[in-house]
């Protein structure tokens, strides 16, 4: 085997080989438009965020609008907020009244999302949040919006946690049941002790036992590492890590979520949105680290997506329909490999090509260290013209009066064109010999 990967309990092939999935935050905070913590960061009382839930009525909400946008930009899973922090619930759930069906909106809007996404072939994850700051019995730490509440840490003891952790529990089981077959469970997360508020982690959640439940209810299901136990997938989130991520030094199946901007629900005046050209390049950064990319989109109250995301969606849409092959099945180049200066390498082991992402364009050569005798042909893969290559030479010859040694025995040249090709990431496809791995 080339890489040493720790093994997960549900089923990850599907995962590492889609590599492309679509995140999505949409819930009451969408009608504050100024960021999904809104709740938290200005200390609102459940009185006061009950403006949002009486006027929830996304009348322009159309999944399948949703799910054709996902599979035209290349993704091929999603992830929804099912309940958020603020504790409201996108389902019909029996287990509370804070829940879409009680809104304007009158009606189940989790279900016909899922149906939606799954009729193209993508597939399907469910977050939760661990948080909730509107049910009556969840206790305060240093995340509640109420932490400096006398009026409700005066009401701490009548609190009572085992009611909250029921009601989650419930809440999982009602989603893995009644929802058709769950691919990804993101859960949304453990709270450390701070300024003297109480943590909450695996024990508090009682991950173990939840985590056994969710293997019984679908032992296919990958699992995140919130709950602070053994899970499918690691996800860092909003950083590029700088190699293959890690846990106790062996390489694990690993996730990097982002956002379009600084938000990750709807924020109408957030202006740090990033290009098409930045978010290709993360997608490709990960893959060739091993890992999978969960880009974020926030509908808007109405429940369409913001036109922003609309537009980088299509722009890396655009990419992906002559490079996807550059994406899905890759992973990482092995290590004996030296990568160029200003590009990224992916590999995809099935086929045995190698990728090499151009950052920066350079002046019509492209040299190569170690890849002497091991490429059979190269071509740009946008359009599939063939790229000359110069096998490395140990020759002495003048040149301008100096003698040039010529180019080293393992070194490969690649001969460019001058001109960039006009896609926003050029991309060279090396069909590499049998038996060089």
């Amino acid at each position: 085997m080339l890489w040493d990967v720790e093994p997960t309990i549900g089923d990850s092939n599907w995962f590492t080989r889609d590599r492309f999935g679509m995140y999505i935050h949409w819930g009451l905070y969408s009608l504050g438009a100024r960021h999904e913590w809104l709740k938290g960061r200005e200390f609102m009382t459940n009185e006061q965020y009950n403006k949002y839930f009486k006027r929830f009525d996304p009348d322009l909400y159309d999944p399948q609008l949703w799910a054709q946008l996902a599979k035209d930009a290349g993704m091929k899973y999603m992830v929804v907020t099912t309940k958020h922090h603020e504790g409201f619930s996108l389902w019909d759930t029996k287990h509370s009244d804070y829940k879409a069906t009680n809104t304007p909106a009158g009606r189940d809007l989790l279900r016909p999302m899922l149906d939606a996404f799954r009729e193209q072939d993508i597939r399907t994850g469910l977050y939760y949040s661990l948080l909730d700051w509107y049910h009556p019995h969840y206790t305060v730490d240093v995340k509640h919006p109420l932490r400096y509440n006398k009026e409700f840490l005066a009401q701490q003891s009548e609190r009572d946690w085992q009611k909250y952790l029921d009601f989650m529990f419930a809440q999982t089981e009602e989603l893995l049941t009644d929802y058709g077959k769950i691919d990804v469970m993101f859960y949304d997360f453990s709270i450390p002790s701070l300024e003297g508020f109480p943590a909450k982690g695996k024990e508090e959640w009682q991950s173990e036992k939840l985590v056994k439940m969710i293997r019984k209810l679908q032992p296919q299901l990958l699992l995140n590492d919130r709950l602070q136990v053994p899970a499918d997938i690691t996800t860092p989130e909003q950083y590029q890590p700088r190699e293959w991520i890690k846990v106790n030094g062996k390489r694990v199946v690993w996730e990097a979520c982002h956002t379009f901007s600084g938000s990750w629900g709807y924020y109408r005046d957030e202006e740090t949105w990033k290009s098409v050209d930045t978010l290709i390049k993360m997608l490709v950064d990960t893959v060739g680290k091993g890992g999978n990319l969960l880009l974020n989109v926030g509908p808007t109250g109405r429940g369409e997506i913001d036109e922003r995301a609309v537009d980088r969606l299509k722009g890396m849409g655009e990419w992906m329909r002559r490079h996807d092959r550059s994406i899905y099945g890759c992973t990482a180049a092995p290590d004996s490999l030296p990568c160029p200066e200003d590009c990224r390498f992916t590999y995809n082991p099935e086929t045995n090509r190698l990728y090499i992402h151009i950052f920066s364009w350079p002046f019509k050569n492209l040299h190569l260290t170690g890849f002497s005798g091991k490429v059979e042909y190269a071509q740009l893969l946008h359009d599939a013209s063939e790229i000359r290559m110069t096998e490395g030479k140990r020759e002495m010859t003048m040149e301008a009066g100096a003698f040039n040694e010529g180019r080293p025995e393992d070194m490969l040249t690649l001969s460019l064109p001058v001109k960039k090709p006009n896609v926003t990431v050029p991309v060279i496809e090396l069909f590499l010999k049998d038996g060089v791995f």
